[in-house]
């Protein structure tokens, strides 16, 4: 353990099964326990770009003198049984657990598991917005985009395990429930308590940038997601790239590499797969004077990361055209608080998306 963490106060462990959840750990653990060294459990997933870039974030925590311990959590059959089993032990002793996905079936197992009396949320993403408005209606934890869709067998197995871990993060008696976020949240639970993340690791830690005269764009995995047609995104990107003279497009890392190559040849946009989360990539610059993006996390975070800096994000709204039919019925109310929402954006009309004559 580096100089950076002591072992003072209670023993955390936290969870994170995405790049984005561990920066946000880094951020909660700046803000909330300055000094003290937690465990970070990563539960890897097999997508290559999302490994890699844990395993720059896993260097980054090291660093500041945390634990990293990495489980290969969806190796195989029965690699799910390993994990538990190797973390049934950790989580009965943790005093605080933290974690940054509540949707996740994984996360949901362990917390029937743990005895902690005080749990986390830390950020995953938009989708933190919709788990206090579900925990505060006490609904079944479900994601925005597959709201609405019948229950398979496997939602019908697990949905013992979703209803304890909803209990679990539902505050009562000595348990004590935080939501540290950078969304807005509105809708908050009785005894939830909400810390607000202002990225203040990463403006320390990263920066200032240096600030290009061109404008780069954001991706987005809504195509991924069945949320979006694919012929509509890109010839929206295309569009919105010409009409603010985008030169980059850094990539989702749950983008198909076929979408990429695509979006390559049909904008002329130099495709960047960003070895960090983009607040990080943004932060170390160089980064467009103007960042575009469709409705998605970085609209809530880039002005925080990227404050005190002239770069503007610009995010352009969702044309209910553009949706499939298989899209969550609320999708675009969704979509459009997203947007709603932010703070210090400037707020585009939804390009055309007409094929080109």
């Amino acid at each position: 353990m580096s100089p950076r963490a002591g072992t003072a106060g209670p023993h955390t462990l936290a969870f994170v099964e995405s790049p984005v959840q561990l920066l946000n750990v880094l951020e909660w653990a700046h803000a909330h326990a300055p000094g003290v060294g937690l465990t970070l459990v990563v539960l890897s997933p097999l997508d290559p770009m999302t490994r890699g870039q844990l395993r720059r974030m896993s260097e980054l925590a090291r660093e500041e003198g945390h634990e990293v311990r990495w489980e290969e959590a969806r190796g195989g059959a029965l690699a799910p049984f390993r994990t538990v089993a190797g973390l049934a032990g950790p989580l009965r002793h943790a005093s605080r657990v933290v974690l940054g996905d509540p949707f996740s079936r994984y996360v949901q197992l362990l917390l029937t598991i743990t005895r902690a009396r005080d749990l986390v949320v830390v950020d995953d993403g938009t989708a933190t917005m919709e788990f206090v408005g579900q925990l505060a209606r006490g609904e079944r934890l479900v994601r925005w985009h597959r709201k609405g869709g019948r229950r398979g067998p496997r939602d019908l197995l697990l949905a013992p395990v979703s209803g304890v871990a909803r209990r679990r993060l539902t505050p009562g008696g000595r348990r004590r429930v935080e939501v540290f976020s950078s969304m807005p949240v509105g809708d908050i639970p009785a005894g939830v308590t909400v810390g607000a993340n202002s990225f203040a690791w990463t403006r320390q830690r990263f920066g200032p940038p240096r600030i290009t005269r061109t404008a780069d764009m954001v991706g987005t995995s809504l195509v991924e997601t069945g949320v979006v047609d694919a012929d509509a995104y890109v010839e929206a990107v295309r569009s919105l790239a010409k009409a603010h003279g985008a030169t980059r497009y850094f990539a989702h890392r749950r983008e198909s590499t076929e979408k990429l190559h695509r979006l390559a040849v049909e904008t002329g946009l130099e495709i960047v797969r960003p070895e960090l989360p983009l607040e990080l990539i943004a932060r170390r610059g160089p980064v467009g004077r103007t960042v575009l993006s469709f409705p998605s996390t970085v609209v809530h975070t880039l002005p925080l990361a990227l404050s005190g800096t002239e770069v503007r994000i610009a995010v352009c709204d969702i044309d209910p055209a553009w949706l499939t039919e298989n899209a969550s019925p609320r999708a675009q109310g969704f979509l459009s608080g997203v947007t709603g929402t932010a703070r210090d954006v400037h707020r585009l009309s939804a390009v055309s998306a007409a094929p080109a004559v």
